[in-house]
């Protein structure tokens, strides 16, 4: 490639990410302004600003949530706090703190375009990079959490990030290979336990298409000589990482009480004593191994599940299944059948390997409240797809391949056309085969559905109708369902209703 064509095509890369970042980002600054507060993003803001003026993670770990997304977007609020030398309070300000706090996930956003480009491109060359911003920066399921202060987008941005570093620099000297992996490896766990144990998970799959790529499994007595190095080396990158994680949230120096009384549980004896005093003098709490164990518990724990309109008591092992393929774009679902189709050996790349490893992860995963857990597979199956469009086009012949991106084109288009129409609800987004998102609460719910985000819009509802005030049965922490024109109501709590029936307490009022 002539130095002209070179600069030509960075030229085009640069213009293409600008123009799908922008137009995303505006799609996403907008939408957080007309969207109030989701579950989680008040806790979020309080917890996040805490951090910041006291310097203790405790809270946060007790919660199992990690730090980094909540101190970024919480960051520009404490400037502003200590620049004005006017505390923020959460619960007055959330009017216009949250907009701002959303705004910062535009940096993981924009992250995560930049190295969908940068993967696909490694993969499949300079088109195979475009495509795959243009899949991502269209894909309702992505756009939606781009627009909210949480740590999902934050988490999928880092993972993505790890996962390319570790691939492409599995041949390097230590400090690529090693040092900056485990730098990254931790990032990624500090935007989000979770990541704990995806990266490792990502780490295999992309190891495995190495390994077959090179011819290095062909004969099974040598698989652990041939795997050795890498077991070491995925040893170092997670202790490195879990190190920085440690490092960043550092710790209270102060005992644990649930530890204290755990020990004074234990029958009397030499293990009463021992632990005891234990308990006692450790002083090392909090720490970020709190938060990690409380992730590690609630998926062991696990819960019940919502998913195709009937409740299950207990987690089922096709809920992210049939979930993705209910909140998944239809052209970003039929783009790896067609490939598959045309040409299978295509879709062989870490990308695809990676996503694939996750989904059968998901078989396992208790924790089923809402596809944005999995919007690391997304995002990885984004690159690899992209790539393999790239490479099946190249054996076609003019005619189809002439077929086969217009298909494409054709497809993203769609999914243009499906962000523009869900705004700013693309929480909610169903696609046409279940139905299409006016009928998906029957499918999905929690934060695939109704995440407590329709606050403004009732107000505005309500407005229209000139309805002085309006009973509220709210899922959501959003504090401007306690002031009027909004009276929150429990009609499920015996205690509201005080031996009153739900008919009597309602006659007369409007309620949603």
């Amino acid at each position: 490639m002539t130095h002209s064509a070179e600069r030509r095509e960075i030229l085009l890369n640069v213009l293409w990410l600008l123009f799908f970042g922008a137009a995303s980002a505006w799609w996403c600054v907008s939408a957080a302004q007309a969207l109030s507060a989701t579950f989680d993003e008040p806790t979020y803001l309080q917890l996040g600003l805490e951090h910041w003026r006291t310097g203790s993670c405790r809270a946060l770990m007790r919660l199992g949530t990690m730090p980094l997304a909540v101190d970024l977007q919480t960051l520009p609020l404490f400037l502003w706090e200590k620049w004005r030398g006017v505390p923020i309070d959460p619960v007055r300000d959330i009017a216009w703190i949250l907009p701002w706090a959303r705004a910062v996930t535009l940096v993981f956003w924009w992250a995560l375009l930049l190295y969908a480009m940068r993967g696909a491109r490694a993969l499949a060359g300079p088109w195979a990079g475009r495509l795959a911003v243009a899949i991502i920066a269209c894909e309702p399921v992505f756009l939606a959490h781009a627009a909210l202060a949480t740590s999902d987008l934050a988490v999928t941005a880092c993972l993505l990030i790890f996962f390319f570093e570790f691939r492409a620099h599995r041949n390097s000297r230590w400090p690529k290979r090693l040092l900056l992996p485990a730098a990254l490896y931790g990032i990624a766990v500090l935007a989000k336990a979770s990541a704990l144990v995806f990266g490792v998970i990502g780490m295999l799959a992309i190891e495995c298409e190495r390994l077959v790529a090179a011819g290095a499994l062909r004969d099974w007595r040598l698989y652990f000589k041939t795997t050795r190095p890498f077991i070491r080396d995925a040893f170092w990158i997670v202790a490195g990482g879990l190190a920085l994680t440690f490092f960043y949230c550092g710790s209270d120096w102060a005992t644990e009480p649930t530890f204290i009384k755990w020990a004074q549980t234990l029958a009397p004896g030499m293990l009463h004593d021992t632990m005891l005093w234990t308990s006692e003098h450790l002083r090392i709490f909090s720490n970020a191994g709190e938060g990690l164990v409380q992730q590690i518990k609630h998926n062991i724990r696990g819960h019940g599940a919502f998913l195709l309109g009937q409740e299950y008591r207990r987690a089922i092992w096709f809920y992210f299944p049939v979930a993705l393929t209910i909140k998944t774009s239809l052209p970003f679902l039929l783009l790896p059948v067609v490939v598959g189709v045309i040409r299978p050996r295509a879709l062989w790349n870490w990308a695809c390997l990676a996503a694939l490893a996750l989904l059968l992860f998901s078989l396992n995963s208790r924790v089923q409240i809402g596809v944005r857990l999995m919007l690391p597979l997304l995002a990885c199956l984004s690159v690899g797809v992209a790539a393999a469009v790239l490479r099946s086009n190249r054996s076609l012949g003019a005619r189809a391949q002439k077929i086969l991106l217009a298909l494409v084109g054709i497809g993203l288009l769609s999914n243009v056309v499906a962000a523009v129409r869900v705004w700013p609800e693309a929480l909610c987004y169903t696609n046409a085969a279940w139905g299409g998102t006016r009928t998906g609460f029957r499918l999905l719910s929690d934060s695939n559905y109704d995440w407590g985000q329709g606050l403004l819009e009732l107000d505005q509802w309500r407005a229209r109708r000139g309805i002085a005030e309006i009973d509220v049965w709210y899922f959501g922490l959003d504090p401007r369902v306690l002031r009027p024109p909004f009276r929150p109501v429990l009609p499920h709590s015996a205690e509201w209703l005080r031996g009153r029936s739900l008919a009597e307490v309602m006659r007369g009022r409007c309620v949603a």
